[in-house]
């Protein structure tokens, strides 16, 4: 499958344009911002406890910057930069009418939904270890516990991963990008907040409510805990995902 030209090709096409840094700026800002507070919070409560020797038995930077950054802060600003990574990607040339020169060259079109998807993963891949800039930053003032760190951007990639599979799904339904990338906020949301429900619904309705949902499959992860059905869960709905869009690319090849 030729899929190294079309993503060079795409990964020139985010780079020609300020999508890409507007994007990885504005996360980068954001995350920082959340960062700076979490740590300011805990160089405090390191003073009180510096006083309070019964304070420092459960202090600990893991617990106190990087889980609250990755579980409450990180997840949430990823479910709003995902859709702005994938809006553009089936439906700009769905707009411009390049998409059917696309899909009548001698290419599959899994190669050209793998390629599109892998770029869109190597630029988030890119933003997240940027923000390796930050627990570098704690390890030069404290002691760093590398495993939930580790455990942390492994969840993290695949829940973005996850949402990107989405994103391109309902990039390849549309021509315009904006409602694209609203369809992909709207669904990824919906699996955000079902786990919601199923704390108040109970039995086996609120066991399968729990296990759809994106967020408590995280929660191992930024606990330091890598759970293969966690891992399984968002590799099954990657998968789904891009099924469903190759099914979506080759409905429209038929369609001419």
């Amino acid at each position: 499958m030729k899929v190294w030209p079309i993503f060079k090709k795409e990964m020139l096409l985010y780079f020609s344009s300020p999508v890409a840094y507007a994007v990885i700026t504005l996360f980068l800002l954001i995350v920082g911002y959340f960062f700076y507070l979490y740590f300011v919070s805990f160089t405090l409560m390191s003073m009180q406890a510096a006083m309070n020797p019964g304070l420092a038995r459960d202090l600990n930077v893991t617990d106190g910057i990087v889980r609250p950054l990755f579980a409450n802060i990180v997840s949430i600003i990823v479910l709003f930069m995902m859709p702005m990574l994938t809006m553009r990607l089936f439906a700009e040339e769905r707009k411009s009418g390049t998409i059917e020169l696309l899909l009548t060259y001698p290419v599959r079109d899994g190669a050209v939904l793998i390629a599109k998807y892998l770029a869109a993963l190597a630029l988030y891949a890119i933003m997240l270890a940027l923000t390796l800039l930050y627990p570098v930053t704690i390890a030069y003032f404290a002691r760093l516990e590398w495993g939930p760190l580790f455990s942390g951007y492994l969840g993290l990639l695949l829940m973005g991963g996850a949402f990107l599979a989405v994103g391109l799904l309902a990039s390849s339904l549309t021509e315009n990008q904006i409602v694209a990338a609203f369809a992909t906020f709207v669904v990824l949301l919906i699996f955000w907040v079902i786990g919601w429900s199923a704390d108040y619904t109970g039995g086996l309705a609120g066991r399968v409510l729990s296990h759809l949902s994106l967020v408590d499959h995280f929660e191992s992860f930024s606990k330091g805990v890598i759970d293969s059905r966690d891992v399984i869960y968002y590799v099954d709905f990657m998968v789904l995902a891009l099924c469903l869009t190759r099914r979506s690319l080759e409905a429209r090849r038929w369609k001419g």
